[in-house]
């Protein structure tokens, strides 16, 4: 568990440090020409000089320091600034700043088992030091694996999209937020054990793998082009059905029900066609 100190200011064991210092040097010069004994003392002094200074540590902000007496956890220093501490303690930096992970382009299959390529951009910070710096070998090294091991979890959960899975609630490129709210719980979940906490992740490249991409990209023009053709017969329909009413109502011509079918199917093949259609003229009777 996580124990916050808060070490003695080091200003003044510095000035300690250098009044020592200066009588170190002082009685080593005096006692060339006097007495050993003085340069006994300046020995003694410039020691205890070195031992305070050995005490004293700097932190900047957003880091912090970890501290060890004979490899038992003393506490963390989170606060900035020059402090004293046991010279016999020693220490481990840690970094409190937000570090951001671009993780590379996997190959994985997703839940249809469809090959795809996924790569995440994951920000993420060191938020309990006892953990980072004992619990873990190397907690860089472990965010980058778990990452991993998250990402591929994340896209063999889903499918890439729905044109497999029709029932599918989420899929991977339309998931949006959803899809990422899941990989930051999947991540704090896998990384909590190493202290870090996970400030935002984001899917940065979502594909088909190469060797499928292409049979893909054709199976979804297809489904567009299918779409697309059920709104033009649906709304062709529509438009014949309102023209013969219209016919009939203004009792403009009087139709049978053969030329009311040869009527439709010429509409129909106006309005579905994808050129435009060449009008021809009848000079004749309704018959010929």
């Amino acid at each position: 568990m996580e124990k916050t100190l808060k070490p003695m200011s080091g200003y003044i064991t510095l000035v300690i440090c250098l009044a020592l210092f200066v009588a170190a040097v002082y009685f080593f010069v005096s006692g060339v020409d006097q007495s050993i004994a003085y340069v006994v003392i300046a020995m003694l002094c410039f020691l205890l000089s070195c031992f305070f200074l050995k005490g004293l540590m700097i932190i900047q902000p957003n880091h912090s320091r970890v501290l060890n007496f004979f490899g038992k956890y003393v506490g963390s220093v989170k606060e900035n600034g020059l402090f004293f501490i046991n010279p016999l303690y020693s220490s481990q930096k840690i970094s409190l700043r937000s570090e951001n992970l671009q993780g590379q382009t996997l190959k994985v299959n997703d839940k249809m088992g469809n090959p795809i390529e996924i790569a995440v951009v994951i920000v993420w910070k060191v938020g309990d030091t006892y953990k980072a710096a004992f619990d873990v070998e190397r907690y860089s090294d472990f965010v980058k694996m778990q990452s991993e091991a998250a990402v591929r979890h994340l896209a063999m959960s889903f499918p890439y999209d729905n044109l497999e899975d029709d029932h599918a609630p989420i899929t991977l490129r339309e998931g949006g937020d959803k899809i990422n709210s899941i990989l930051e719980q999947e991540l704090t979940d896998r990384l909590s054990k190493a202290g870090i906490v996970i400030q935002e992740a984001r899917i940065s490249h979502l594909a088909y793998a190469s060797e499928i991409a292409g049979a893909m990209l054709q199976r979804q023009q297809a489904t567009a082009i299918v779409a697309a053709r059920t709104k033009i017969v649906e709304g062709a329909v529509g438009m014949v059905d309102l023209a013969l009413k219209k016919l009939s109502e203004g009792n403009i011509v009087e139709l049978d029900d053969e030329r009311k079918a040869a009527m439709v199917s010429n509409l129909m093949v106006v309005l579905c066609g994808e050129k435009a259609a060449t009008p021809i003229l009848n000079a004749g009777t309704l018959y010929n």
